[in-house]
């Protein structure tokens, strides 16, 4: 039996200790639902505290509505272009990216145009006079190649000098045609261990590319790509910095050009972990780092940036139409890297960011090369996942350890302290770091832990409490045992001693009363039923217990499980009140008996109540044990009940009943050493309550009653007889039993005084010869 109590006792491990297992294998393999959820809370940082916008040498010259509606649909002929670059280059600018491609040769080219006109059908070209004709070809022929014009116009301003120029963007895509882009800039590789393969194998590839004409890239000093890596919920939260191509090779984004171009460097060098100045701690987890110029940027895995956005500001734009007017301000530009793009929601370049649903595509790659040349960075660290899962496990051992220790009521609260900690710690790093920590995993650890402890501790309370009212339900008024149920510690297990006050209720002459139902053994079933009914719920009604039913016997006490401060006024409350009940129920049955023509036998009962100090609590054996009292002044109790026969009274108290109880209408019965116990005791009976005390006839007879038991004990006869005559004339019917019984006694004692009966001197102590 021991190990199947040591196994219960391990139970309430095991299931905390498995939600801690589940958790720490959630957070390792890290599923795609979980991993949702942390971004929309690494979403909620941005939202209550984004970046503050802080004005560097980036702008957007912005192809937006008005752009449209002042210089025409989109795309515009590419002279157009050239004559923005011009003007831009000329007012100053350092760098320009296109966040637009250039796949196919401008439509509005003489080249292109030409086919068009002459596929007119209304043209008739046979009666055009040949002169015309020529004419016509020869000025067509004159106009330059609008593509020349605007590869010409990239090519001077990339010729500037190293920190000028023009960038144009690509984008990779998975066609099957595996063509790789040109590239303008060189890589250099750190990869820790010899581990190049495993390192760039965390950079997305890609087998297609969508790139620009060729005499275009040929005159540009950078080509970067344009593709943005939304997650799972089209979010743009990191902008790549590199990507792989067909090759397999490292080709940069189109911010990492800008800035390349922007600072003169001639290309990059990509980091990794475990690489020469870079942490590894024994693990290959792809890129950390990438150089661009001067500047070291952190990059996740994939080589991808964590972008910090702010919000809109309409300084980050230039409407693009601004650029072609006269009275445009050079001031704007001068220095700055500008990108070109569109706002413009037709033309379908609108990302959802952290904090927009409808941002511009280029605003992205805008943000992402602010954040740089700040150098301020939001990262989540490659040694980030690591430490959450060991942090997650120490939290949740402790919090094992005090849930068990302490209960679930301590557990809650640690628990809330340790995801408000593991909250508060992530905004902290977030706020002064810019550091990304997953305040999910350590939380939902916690509440899994937590649950299992507590549905554990409830599962157990719940027995506990089933338990509890299975054993007390019919003994205690349902207040009583829910309020028991509820707090099971009001129970000490094994017994605790307590003082209390008991009662033992008998009927009397039961046999003779069984003998007129020898026929009918389910009728005096009845009858105990219909006896016991109404005198179980006076005692519960009054805070009492039933301890047990012995045949027509009832066992109760007071003052357990539940403290009870009145419990004597309680117990004897109780024993008034049963006695009213029993005229009640002995009128009812008389009409009964009447009714069916038969003998009516009236219901009489006597009532023992004591108080003293005893062991209460679970008494038994292994298999078998009952919430019950052991003592002494159980046992008087038990005496006391019996001996209503001999004093004709119904109700016989104890010495330290009646002293607890002065507000009670008592009268002093004996001093009387009960069969099995040497030490005499004083015994009272109970005539009544406060209002029954009070009254001039019982405050009459008290005195008189009082002499009486004085002169009897001082073996003054004479005069006790007298007394007992003055006690008869109050007219005390319910008296006259016990003052015949002190008759006999003075009689026999002026016969035989009680010193020759017993041969020592006599202290007016009877002593029972029955229970």
């Amino acid at each position: 039996m021991n190990w199947l109590r040591r196994l219960r006792n391990k139970s309430s491990l095991i299931a905390p200790i498995l939600m801690l297992v589940i958790g720490s294998t959630l957070s390792v393999h890290d599923p795609q639902f979980l991993r949702t959820f942390r971004l929309k809370v690494f979403d909620l940082y941005q939202q209550i505290e984004p970046r503050h916008y802080e004005p560097v040498p980036v702008k957007i010259i912005d192809i937006d509505e008005e752009s449209l509606r002042r210089l025409g649909q989109f795309p515009w002929p590419r002279t157009k272009l050239a004559q923005m670059l011009v003007t831009l280059f000329e007012g100053g600018a350092r760098v320009v990216a296109f966040d637009i491609t250039f796949p196919e040769p401008d439509r509005t080219s003489p080249e292109q145009v030409l086919p068009t006109w002459l596929d007119v059908p209304k043209l008739d070209l046979e009666n055009l006079p040949e002169a015309w004709r020529n004419f016509a070809q020869a000025i067509l022929e004159s106009v330059p190649d609008h593509d020349l014009m605007f590869a010409e116009a990239i090519t001077q301003t990339s010729a500037f000098d190293k920190q000028h120029g023009v960038v144009v963007g690509f984008a990779f895509n998975d066609d099957a045609a595996a063509v790789s882009p040109k590239s303008k800039a060189g890589f250099a590789y750190a990869f820790g261990g010899g581990d190049e393969a495993a390192s760039k194998a965390y950079v997305p590839q890609f087998s297609g590319t969508a790139g620009n004409l060729e005499v275009i890239e040929d005159g540009a000093a950078g080509i970067g790509s344009f593709n943005m890596s939304p997650d799972i919920d089209s979010i743009v939260r990191r902008v790549p910095l590199v990507l792989r191509g067909p090759d397999g090779g490292f080709y940069p984004s189109l911010a990492a050009e800008a800035l390349r171009v922007y600072q003169g460097a001639s290309g990059y060098i990509v980091k990794a972990a475990g690489a020469s100045g870079e942490e590894s701690f024994g693990e290959h987890t792809g890129l950390n780092h990438i150089r661009i110029g001067r500047i070291e940027v952190p990059v996740d895995a994939s080589g991808s940036m964590w972008v910090h956005y702010s919000n809109e500001v309409a300084d980050r734009y230039v409407p693009a139409w601004k650029v072609f007017e006269p009275d445009f301000d050079p001031k704007l530009i001068e220095g700055h890297i500008l990108f070109v793009g569109t706002s413009a929601a037709g033309l379908k370049d609108l990302r959802s960011t952290p904090l927009r649903p409808d941002a511009a595509g280029v605003e992205v790659h805008v943000q992402a090369v602010e954040q740089i040349l700040q150098e301020h960075f939001l990262q989540r660290p490659d040694w980030g996942a690591p430490a959450e899962q060991v942090f997650m496990v120490l939290l949740g051992l402790i919090l094992i350890a005090i849930t068990t220790r302490w209960g679930a009521a301590v557990g809650a609260v640690v628990g809330a302290m340790f995801v408000a900690g593991a909250a508060g710690g992530s905004w902290y790093l977030y706020t002064e770091l810019r550091y990304l920590t997953d305040p999910l995993y350590p939380a939902m650890v916690c509440l899994l832990v937590y649950l299992a402890s507590s549905l554990l501790s409830y599962l157990s309370s719940e027995a506990q409490r089933r338990q509890i009212r299975g054993a007390f339900a019919q003994y205690m008024s349902p207040d009583l045992v829910e309020q028991v149920a509820d707090n099971p510690n009001l129970l000490r297990l094994g017994g605790a001693t307590k003082n209390m006050t008991f009662m033992f209720s008998d009927v009397r002459g039961f046999t003779a009363i069984s003998e007129t139902f020898k026929s009918n053994p389910q009728g005096l079933t009845n009858l105990i039923n219909r006896f016991l009914t109404p005198m179980t719920n006076t005692i519960m009604a009054r805070r009492g217990t039933i301890d047990k039913y012995m045949g027509d016997c009832i066992m109760a006490f007071w003052n357990a499980p539940l403290d009870d401060p009145d419990h004597v006024q309680n117990a004897c409350e109780s024993a008034l009140a049963m006695q009213h009940e029993l005229i009640e129920l002995n009128a009812l049955l008389k009409a009964e008996a009447e009714a069916e023509d038969r003998i009516y036998v009236p219901l009489n009962i006597g009532i023992g109540i004591n108080t003293g100090d005893c062991v209460v609590g679970n008494m038994g054996s292994d298999q078998r044990f009952d919430y019950s009292v052991l003592g002494d002044a159980v046992n008087l109790a038990s005496r006391l009940e019996g001996q209503s026969k001999t004093y004709g009274v119904t109700i016989v108290v104890g010495e330290d009943t009646a002293a607890q109880a002065p507000d009670y209408a008592l009268l002093e019965l004996d001093k009387i050493a009960v069969k099995g116990r040497a030490e005499a005791a004083r015994v009272y009976t109970i005539l009544g309550d406060q209002a029954t005390r009070d009254d001039p006839a019982f405050q009459a007879l008290l005195p008189d009653h009082e002499a009486m038991i004085e002169a009897y004990r001082d073996q003054r006869w004479d005069e006790a007889e007298s007394l007992l005559r003055a006690c008869r004339a109050h007219g005390r019917a319910e008296m006259s039993e016990l003052y015949d019984l002190y008759d006999e006694r003075i009689a026999q004692y002026k016969e035989t005084p009680p010193e020759v009966e017993s041969g020592q001197k006599w202290d007016g102590v009877f002593v029972a010869k029955t229970k």
